[in-house]
């Protein structure tokens, strides 16, 4: 197979990032009998997924948990042996809130729970049924997801579920983020369908023949001991994982092989492969490419990312009145509180707290506040203390306040995305061997980067001729 060592290779393929897109896509390539490299900017591997324990409570850093969307996750917690490990959310967690007039609200989880719920009024409830009589959109035009609702749905749908789910899964603006870049099932829904409602019923079957779930029905899921288990296990399974290494240029040989450049502790770092798979930040990977594929660059430096702050609270379980009998709430933007929403952890999951203890994780900025992340931690600690307090009776100061900042979190699939993408994709094209696999591309979820790792691994498979199973 590594045929490689002909062209005066040091490996195979080099990747650069060892966040969970990274790690997945060396550890598939790796079971195809490629020889990889991981190079890693910061001391461990794992990206923004981190797990922390304190006082017997066990808090996340980044992503609580992802959803169980597709087969690929299944296959690859059992090819790393830690299948046993997962741990489904719990049965209340299937309850999930929003936040309507300063309170608490449950959203609907069947027919029947729709036509009662306090969350829409019965006007919102009526609007719906002008749905499936709303025409599509004209075929390949672009529209955010908040022009979008409006349409199908009603302002009252998009103030009070839209708003809120798109500052749940982006930290985004609903005004600015693309309906078939962000939500393409759901822009396949109306083309193909004509309506959101009937394209559900028949677009379930589908789903059902390629054993696909939709995010709206798909499992959540962590693991007993945290996020942190699934990059630790790819780390631990990956053969070579250079960290501290950060990389500072990629240049094309007249072979078509790659030279990676960089440094490590002040010294030179230089390897030389066959492909390169750029699993950077959209903003990293355009300071690399910019020499070889300046149109791609300035697609990748147009992508925007989000700010967030992540608060973990630990109270004691006698300081909060609400029962916490679900997931967590999102709050939607008209309700104007300086928090996204909150995650009842130690609902969600066994062993998060101890007993007579909550954990709860509070989510601060978005494009929403975007200045607010870079506050004091003292000041970011006050604004989810007094937010607990109005929204889920959290009564007193919290036992700790863990904060962990994010200033470009989570990429934006703003108006204008598949545009920077289609020049991504041209690169590729244009530079074989080069690859890029990261959440600005596929999904933003833990779910969509391994379904994305897995289709980069397959095409860097084929360029390099690899056998089409895994050995």
């Amino acid at each position: 197979m590594n045929e490689g060592a002909t062209m005066h290779t040091d490996v195979d393929v080099v990747v650069i990032g060892g966040g969970i897109s990274g790690l997945a896509s060396a550890f598939r390539l790796q079971q195809h009998g490629v020889s990889v490299e991981v190079l890693e900017a910061a001391p461990r591997a794992g990206g923004v997924i981190g797990s922390r324990r304190r006082d017997g409570f066990l808090y996340e850093t980044g992503p609580n948990s992802t959803l169980d969307t597709t087969p690929l996750i299944g296959e690859l917690l059992s090819d790393l042996g830690i299948a046993a490990e997962r741990r489904d959310a719990s049965a209340v967690a299937a309850t999930r809130f929003i936040v309507r007039d300063g309170r608490l609200a449950a959203l609907p989880t069947s027919p029947g729970a729709f036509l009662t719920t306090s969350a829409f009024s019965a006007g919102a409830k009526l609007r719906l049924l002008r749905e499936p009589f709303i025409a599509p959109a004209p075929a390949g035009s672009e529209e955010s997801i908040a022009a979008f609702v409006r349409r199908r749905l009603g302002n009252e749908f998009l103030d009070y579920a839209i708003d809120p789910f798109v500052a749940g899964i982006y930290a985004g603006d609903p005004e600015r983020i693309s309906v078939p870049a962000a939500f393409p099932r759901l822009f396949a829904l109306e083309q193909q369908y004509g309506s959101l409602i009937k394209g559900q019923i028949k677009g379930a079957r589908e789903r059902k023949k390629n054993a696909e779930k939709a995010k709206n029905t798909a499992a959540s899921f962590s693991f007993a001991g945290g996020m942190q288990t699934l990059t630790d296990a790819l780390a631990r399974s990956i053969a070579r994982i250079e960290p501290e290494v950060r990389v500072v240029n990629i240049a094309r040989n007249d072979d078509g092989t790659y030279s990676v450049a960089g440094e490590r502790a002040g010294a030179p770092f230089v390897r030389r492969s066959r492909a390169v798979v750029l699993a950077l930040p959209a903003y990293a990977a355009a300071g690399l490419v910019r020499p070889l594929a300046p149109a791609a660059a300035q697609a990748l430096a147009a992508i925007e990312y989000a700010p967030i702050a992540v608060a973990a609270s630990a109270y004691r379980r006698a300081a909060v009145t609400h029962p916490l009998a679900g997931f967590g709430f999102l709050v939607p933007k008209k309700e104007q509180r300086k928090i996204l929403g909150s995650l009842f952890s130690s609902s969600m999951f066994d062993g998060r707290a101890p007993d007579a203890a909550v954990l709860l994780t509070s989510f601060i900025g978005g494009r929403r506040n975007p200045d607010l992340p870079a506050q004091p931690d003292a000041e970011l600690a006050l604004i989810v203390q007094q937010e607990l307090a109005a929204l889920v009776g959290a009564t007193g100061e919290p036992l700790w306040t863990e904060i962990t900042r994010w200033p470009q979190a989570i990429a934006q699939y703003n108006l204008g995305h598949l545009a920077h993408l289609a020049r991504i994709g041209e690169a590729e094209a244009a530079l074989p061997g080069l690859y890029f696999c990261a959440n600005y591309r596929g999904g933003v979820s833990v779910g969509d980067c391994i379904k994305s790792a897995q289709a980069t691994t397959e095409g860097v498979a084929r360029f390099l001729g690899a056998a089409s199973r895994p050995a």
